[in-house]
């Protein structure tokens, strides 16, 4: 995995990431959830779908200071 995510699936990865702290969170693309499924960073579930913790550890490099989502 080399931390490149369409805008689509960021998006559904940081929803899911709401979802899981007990927010409530729009509507979640599933071809964005398909392919987070596909990368290991969301799983399927009964109550739709979940963030894994690989997910949540990409959201957090992504977010910190100098992370993946950084500017030169």
């Amino acid at each position: 995995m080399d931390g490149e995510l369409t805008e689509g699936q960021l998006n559904a990865l940081r929803n899911l990431a709401h979802k899981q702290a007990g927010d409530h969170v729009p509507f979640i693309n599933i071809s964005d959830a398909r392919a987070l499924t596909e990368l290991g960073l969301a799983t399927r579930s009964r109550e739709g779908w979940d963030i894994t913790p690989e997910g949540g550890a990409m959201l957090a490099a992504l977010d910190r200071p100098g992370g993946l989502n950084s500017v030169p």
